[in-house]
């Protein structure tokens, strides 16, 4: 199996998810085919972040200069990575895919992207519109809405402001490990965007990896459906991408 480098840390919890669930996946995949074997987990190493630390780097759209910071403190990041013999690369987080080609620009192994295999998801589920929700950056970004666009899926983050801040207002909570009635909450919000924006009810991407945190018994589910409303999981997308990368040739 190839080695694995993750970026994480931005926020922690969900970079736990990532480094348990590969190696669940691991060991089941090699008690599959050797089911009286002492199953292997891959090699990885993970350079944490500080979470207020990235927030702070934050740039301005349309300023590229403002953005060298957040791009270097990630880029620096991968390069670690890279020296520690990672064979390729994660971040584990949606916020920084912002700025994806700008960070992985000059690293010489391969990082995944998550908002490339999310739309390809989106895409093979056959979602035609896809509702963001993640946070302020990330609801915005016009990087997001194009790489949906690439595999005909239209996808937009909230236009309520009200919607928007909630979003933002929970996640923060489940940074906190405040899991009381975020699931509820979370479909109030989508209802609200589907009514003002959207011809029909679309899926909806939880963009920020603390999001399916709200969803216990969902959380490593690639999609699913709660409330009557159909999530898409960035987390659980990217981590089969993931060990996929790590156990094919």
């Amino acid at each position: 199996m190839k080695k694995i480098g993750i970026v994480g840390g931005v926020a922690w919890p969900s970079t736990v998810d990532y480094y348990s669930e590969i190696c669940r996946r691991s060991e089941r995949w090699h008690l599959a085919r050797n089911p009286q074997g002492v199953p292997s987990t891959p090699e990885m190493t993970i350079e944490s972040l500080d979470l207020n630390k990235a927030v702070s780097c934050l740039g301005i759209d349309d300023d590229e200069e403002s953005w060298l910071q957040f791009d270097d403190y990630h880029r620096d990041a991968l390069k670690r990575l890279e020296v520690s013999g990672a064979d390729f690369a994660i971040i584990a987080s949606n916020t920084p895919h912002h700025r994806f080609e700008s960070i992985v620009r000059g690293i010489g192994i391969p990082v995944v992207s998550i908002l490339e295999v999310v739309a390809k998801e989106s895409a093979r589920i056959g979602a035609r519109e896809v509702l963001i929700l993640g946070t302020a950056l990330t609801m915005r970004s016009r990087r997001f809405r194009e790489e949906f666009a690439k595999y005909g899926v239209e996808a937009d983050g909230p236009h309520d402001e009200a919607a928007r801040a909630m979003t933002v207002e929970l996640i923060t909570e489940l940074q906190l490990g405040k899991l009381e009635e975020a699931a509820e909450r979370l479909g109030r919000i989508a209802k609200i965007a589907f009514e003002r924006q959207f011809r029909a009810q679309p899926v909806v991407c939880l963009a920020c990896t603390e999001l399916p945190l709200a969803f216990p018994a969902q959380e490593m589910l690639a999609t699913f459906e709660y409330g009557g409303v159909l999530y898409v999981n960035t987390t659980a997308v990217h981590i089969n991408a993931a060990f996929d990368f790590a156990v094919n040739e």
